[in-house]
């Protein structure tokens, strides 16, 4: 018999698919395996700082008062002004994918 998981041989012995209980945890791990929710990069995100409303992009925490920025979502910087800008500043109707 064949080891579903790993490919080697092994006896056959009852209804058994996997060689040892190892390569059976393995393959109930692919089964149940979810893909990871996507998520925009750290470099293209835009931060603000609830203290004093500083916009950074990548940077989670304000240097000047050391709080922790929210997120705005992904953005860049404004061509116009070189200040960083929320896509969802210039979309009124975006709204982020949620995260659980």
């Amino acid at each position: 018999m064949r080891c579903l998981a790993c490919g080697i041989d092994f006896p056959a012995r009852g209804r058994r698919r996997y060689c040892s209980s190892a390569c059976k945890q393995k393959a109930w791990r692919e089964r149940r395996a979810q893909p990871a929710p996507k998520r925009w990069p750290t470099a293209e995100t835009v931060y603000a700082c609830p203290g004093c409303d500083a916009r950074y992009i990548g940077e989670r925490r304000c240097p000047d008062c050391n709080l922790f920025t929210r997120s705005l979502g992904p953005g860049a910087l404004c061509p116009a002004c070189d200040e960083p800008i929320a896509v969802s500043d210039i979309i009124t109707d975006y709204q982020p994918a949620r995260r659980s």
